[in-house]
């Protein structure tokens, strides 16, 4: 029987709302480093444009810049967004690159052996450090800012002792660049470029720029920008598609909330704070490969940078809110900034200026879209 009856409106559900896609695209924590890295891009490629920055040799320049900073600016995002700071990061690639370089110029370590040692030590004081700040529940700021001057005083004091000096590239017969080029894993994992062939196989052709012997200017894509991708997109996918990356927002968002339905809050931090000791081995490690020397003074401020290019990336102070991929064009614009003031006339002290101007925007831009986020999900 047909049913003639006047059918009655359902009320919307006032839980299913349509957003459109600039909203969601505002409510990404990584637009803002996104936005800045296409200004910063169009704003060098009008001034800079001409004096060779974004030829491939340039941007093989800058991006190894970002490569190094991204490396550390990846552990330092996760870290943040568990509701963490580690202070310490920059004086542990001092201590860590005085760790690889002691033990094969004055132990007769082979690579091989003193690179393992190196991660090893600082691995462990980045659990001590993540230890501390869960066991006695002081800030992190104040623990890690602690060990901020002890490691620092331990990268002098030890290097004094052991070699008598702070800087350190040679001992006798042993030059530390090519002891660790000579290792075939060492030397493989963290020396050199990759795709060499490929740019001199440009070069050839005429679509890159080529010295008088046919090579490409551009050796090709130096080891700690692949480094760099590689952690950049494993910290990518762990926060978006895991288990462990739901962990790590909920510790951050309400650690409180987080132990009361079965997440191991203490486990997670103490493990970022020995993940960002990895990060800062590798950056010490690739560096004194590349440059064939250690100093106990290396890292200096380090710290601060890859906080500020996390803050740049969408990473709130308070925790719980941010991205790895935010964290990278964060790396991405420091680089470009510090190598692109080169091919202009302004004068390189603007750049601490920029620094500190870019950190007010990022928090001033990410706590306001925040606010719009949570005041559109009410």
């Amino acid at each position: 029987m047909t049913d003639f009856s006047p059918s009655v409106a359902r009320p919307a559900d006032e839980r299913i709302r349509t957003t459109s896609f600039l909203q969601r695209l505002l409510a990404r924590p990584e637009f803002g480093a996104l936005s800045g890295a296409v200004l910063i891009t169009l704003m060098f490629i009008t001034v800079a444009g001409d004096a060779g920055m974004f030829s491939m040799e340039g941007i093989i320049n800058w991006a190894t810049v970002a490569g190094y900073l991204g490396i550390i600016a990846v552990a330092a995002a996760l870290l943040m967004i568990a509701g963490e700071f580690d202070l310490s990061i920059g004086s542990m690639i001092g201590f860590a690159g005085m760790m690889v370089a002691i033990p094969i110029l004055y132990w007769g370590w082979p690579p091989m052996a003193a690179v393992p040692f190196a991660f090893l030590v600082a691995m462990t004081l980045g659990w001590l450090n993540g230890w501390l700040v869960m066991k006695t529940g002081l800030p992190s700021f104040i623990v890690t800012l602690a060990f901020y001057f002890i490691l620092r005083g331990l990268s002098l004091a030890i290097s004094v002792l052991l070699t008598g000096r702070t800087i350190l590239s040679s001992q006798g017969d042993i030059i530390l660049r090519d002891a660790m080029a000579a290792d075939p894993v060492i030397g493989t994992l963290f020396l050199g470029h990759v795709f060499t062939g490929l740019f001199n196989h440009l070069a050839q052709i005429g679509w890159l720029d080529a010295r008088s012997d046919g090579t490409a200017l551009a050796i090709g894509i130096p080891k700690v920008i692949v480094w760099w991708i590689v952690l950049t997109l494993a910290g990518a996918f762990t926060l978006a598609r895991t288990r462990l990356g739901n962990w790590i927002m909920a510790c951050g968002g309400d650690p409180n909330a987080a132990k009361n339905v079965g997440i191991p809050v203490t486990r997670v931090k103490i493990a970022l704070f020995v993940f960002v000791a990895f990060a800062a081995t590798l950056f010490a490690t690739i560096q004194v490969a590349d440059a064939g020397s250690a100093a106990a003074d290396r890292g200096l401020q380090k710290e601060f940078e890859a906080i500020i290019a996390a803050v740049i990336g969408g990473c709130l102070l308070t925790g719980g809110y941010g991205s790895v991929i935010g964290a990278a064009f964060g790396a991405l614009i420091f680089g470009m900034v510090q190598i692109g003031i080169g091919y202009t006339s302004i004068d390189n002290n603007w750049y601490r200026v920029f620094l500190g101007l870019m950190l007010l925007m990022a928090v001033i831009f990410n706590n306001y879209v925040r606010r719009r986020f949570a005041q559109s999900a009410r």
